[in-house]
């Protein structure tokens, strides 16, 4: 059995976990490129604009513009003194970065001018969003946008709306419907399609008898209408199939109070149940705050997690995420910058890391270990897909023209902040490539447990 009781003075317990989830939610809740939770469209999105001739916004006859989106983590890290790896310096790497695109052929011929614009993590909220998405499409007037750490459900929506487009570096739930509805606008160069990663997940699971000897399990998701789709059209179905009945802990992610409540319940509820396994879908950091408040209830489980769950962090911070609750934790990975250590998995590991730290080590970067990288990586994979689907298009420099060029790509692009690529009818991402994981009790960390594996076939 999984589930662990122990004797504790109630209390005192539950304000110190109450006190840690809020240290975790003001910190992890707001890191560039953590997990979190993409609500749904909740607007129009693009969609409307199919031409594949003329310019879209931010293109003239020479440049074209690109705005890279930054997360300001300093005022939360004060606060809360969580360990996380210094990712450089975003707005130096973003100049590397147009320095060498523009060393490279540009964009379409064109000039690009790239521009950093922060954000401050601690003012995170829909107006705020809303506040940068003006800014980056009526001020700065951009073309495309790349964004890392926006995880409020009107972002994506507003952009699309604006006809500029996204080249989403955040890791959030985006579906084929998401992808779909925004169309041409959104894209990912570096994270894979939500419903693909679910039947990775949930597949690699059953191979490594995840669900043996268990007929029920505890599913901890962000209340999300993608995350909701998710599980009912390809969760539940598969579960059922294993005779597995599941226990699913909605939870809303709103603020500190509805996701503390939440995931209390959720605890509670499982072990009255009995439950011993308990996987999470949605990313939304929900994992951290789960092994925090489940610690303060005395339960723990055999967990399963993802890259969305950002493994790396459950292990930087044991003094708030209990290490005892990761023994016998499983899943699968995507993301090596947060995923396992570099001993785990040498660093420089693929042809697509080493190109992008050449652009940077031409500006005198240079990263110590993958981790450092992780902001890095994915501002790379975004300037060159942008790039290469743009090679051919000549005056004719618009999203709708973008994606279909992107598609043609096929599996020549595979991102650094992964494994291997595909691109092609139908898909807006290019990640394919994932690994199975557990946690290493001798390292105190993840690893990778198996080859690799496509999410899609070729």
């Amino acid at each position: 059995m999984w589930v662990r009781e122990r004797v504790h003075d109630w209390s005192l317990t539950l304000r110190a976990g109450a006190a840690a989830v809020a240290a975790v939610v003001a910190f992890a809740g707001c890191s560039s490129v953590m997990p979190g939770a993409l609500g749904g469209p909740g607007g129009t999105g693009g969609g409307d604009d199919q031409r594949l001739t003329g310019t879209g916004p931010g293109v003239t006859a020479d440049s074209v513009k690109v705005v890279f989106v930054g997360v300001d983590l300093k005022a939360t890290a004060s606060v809360t003194g969580f360990k996380t790896a210094d990712a450089g310096d975003p707005a130096r790497q973003v100049k590397a970065i147009e320095t060498w695109v523009n060393a490279n052929g540009g964009v379409a011929g064109r000039k690009m001018v790239a521009v950093y614009r922060n954000y401050e993590a601690a003012d995170d909220s829909p107006a705020a969003e809303e506040r940068l998405c003006n800014q980056i499409t009526q001020d700065d007037k951009a073309f495309a946008v790349v964004l890392t750490g926006q995880f409020q459900s009107n972002a994506r929506p507003c952009y699309a709306t604006r006809r500029t487009l996204v080249l989403d570096a955040t890791l959030v739930a985006n579906d084929q419907t998401t992808f779909t509805k925004l169309a041409p606008y959104l894209w990912s160069a570096s994270y894979p399609d939500y419903d693909e990663f679910v039947r990775a997940f949930l597949g690699s699971l059953e191979a490594s008898r995840y669900f043996a000897g268990t007929s029920k399990a505890g599913v901890v998701a962000a209340d999300t209408p993608t995350n909701r789709s998710a599980y009912e059209r390809l969760a539940v179905p598969q579960l059922r199939r294993l005779n597995v009945t599941p226990a699913v802990a909605w939870i809303d992610t709103t603020d500190l109070g509805t996701l503390n409540a939440g995931l209390n319940q959720a605890a509670v509820d499982f072990r009255a149940k009995g439950i011993d396994r308990v996987f999470f879908l949605g990313g939304a950091r929900m994992a951290s705050f789960f092994l925090t408040v489940a610690a303060a209830q005395s339960f723990t489980a055999r967990y399963a997690l993802s890259s969305f769950d950002n493994p790396s962090f459950l292990v930087n911070n044991p003094a708030t995420i209990p290490r005892e609750g990761l023994e016998g934790a499983v899943g699968i990975g995507f993301n090596p910058s947060q995923d396992v250590p570099d001993s785990a998995y040498p660093f420089p590991g693929t042809d697509a890391e080493r190109a992008c730290l050449a652009v940077y080590e031409a500006d005198g970067q240079r990263f110590a270990t993958r981790e450092n990288a992780r902001v890095a990586f994915p501002y790379c994979d975004a300037a060159r897909l942008l790039q290469a689907a743009a090679r051919d298009l000549g005056a004719d420099l618009n999203a709708a023209a973008w994606s279909q060029a992107a598609r043609a790509i096929g599996a020549g692009f595979s991102p650094a902040t992964g494994f291997t690529g595909l691109l092609g009818p139908g898909r807006y991402s290019a990640a394919n490539g994932y690994r199975p994981l557990a946690y290493d009790s001798g390292c105190g960390c993840f690893a990778y447990q198996g080859e690799e594996a496509p999410f899609a076939a070729r």
